[in-house]
């Protein structure tokens, strides 16, 4: 039987005390229905660090992460219609099953769905060489990147993307958007070419940087007032304590849109300063797949600037440390050195 190399969490954690183990297994057979890929990229997802360190709730002891894959078929379950075939190249993403017929499934909510189940949590994701995905979730790429450039957008892309919807960002309006990593480089680039002007609270000197590089208005420290009201605020930092000065921040009228899976501990709200005059907080989870491929189709379009530090497979580890501690800014990719 042919064996393939992974990465599996044997033993949810502080990441620096290596919970995540290198090894070989048996490579998949996909099920009636699924496809069968070759990892040609992974990206490195602050929800793989997440789910390595216990932040979320073990759902398959021993899972492989990686939810941002960019793979080749390499082989179709019975089933599958003629529209994929081997040697396709396709995306993996967060979102893997929806039941279809809840309520939420119905009206257009799967992200919402209570039978919702998802790669690199539920089932084996793209820390591997090879992996297998439901044809039905299996996601068109654009043209125009390379196969590391790819693989962010199939998570941090699709994320950002959402959150800023759920922004509700007038046209032309004052976007903040607090912490800088994979997800939110791409989103701001999504509402500059949407007109908005983007101003950026981070910590991180570099990402500040790229930041400014990319066309935002400005770049502060990550609890420091904008130079003016905000209209509407994404926070991708998983820290609670940012979201007391990204409310202080908004304008009458604004929205919070909190775009994490896991989020640390809110302090004390005061009415009058953070919520009052109809300010909204909102959460973000998962995505759709029409979300997806609204992105994908988007980024086909205008050509996002895809920041990438690639490892190879047998360094996730160390990927997942430096995600940690900010050592880098934009997004980590692992690309198999058998990927080609």
């Amino acid at each position: 039987m042919a064996t393939m190399r992974v990465w599996r969490v044997e033993r949810p954690g502080p990441i620096d005390e290596r919970p995540v183990i290198f090894e070989q297994m048996s490579v998949p057979e996909p099920a009636a229905g699924e496809l069968l890929v070759r990892v040609l990229a992974c990206g490195v997802c602050r929800t793989d660090l997440h789910v390595a360190e216990g932040d979320l709730a073990v759902h398959r002891p021993g899972v492989v992460p990686g939810h941002e894959v960019v793979g080749e078929v390499v082989q179709v379950g019975e089933g599958v219609d003629g529209e994929i075939r081997v040697g396709d190249r396709v995306g993996i993403a967060w979102l893997r099953h929806t039941c279809g017929v809840c309520r939420f499934c119905r009206r257009g909510d799967e992200n919402l769905c209570p039978e919702s189940r998802y790669t690199g949590w539920d089932a084996d994701g793209g820390y591997a060489e090879f992996a297998t995905v439901p044809a039905d979730y299996a996601l068109p790429l654009p043209g125009g990147y390379t196969d590391a450039e790819l693989a962010p957008l199939l998570c941090a892309g699709i994320i950002g993307y959402r959150a800023l919807r759920r922004a509700a960002l007038p046209r032309g309006g004052r976007l903040g958007i607090y912490g800088f990593g994979g997800s939110a480089h791409l989103a701001a680039q999504v509402a500059l070419a949407q007109g908005a002007e983007v101003h950026v609270m981070t910590r991180d000197k570099e990402a500040q940087e790229l930041a400014l590089e990319l066309g935002a208005a400005s770049a502060q420290g990550a609890a420091d007032a904008p130079p003016e009201p905000l209209d509407s605020a994404i926070l991708f930092a998983p820290v609670g304590d940012l979201v007391l000065p990204a409310l202080a921040a908004l304008d009458r009228g604004g929205v919070l849109s909190i775009a994490g899976i896991h989020l640390s501990d809110i302090p004390p709200l005061n009415y009058q300063r953070h919520l009052f005059q109809e300010r909204e907080i909102r959460s973000v989870t998962a995505n759709t797949r029409q979300d997806a491929r609204d992105f994908l189709a988007f980024a086909g379009g205008h050509r996002l600037e895809v920041t990438v530090h690639s490892y190879p497979l047998e360094a996730a580890d160390q990927a997942l440390r430096d995600l940690a501690h900010g050592r880098f800014a934009g997004a980590a990719v692992l690309v198999p050195t058998s990927g080609g």
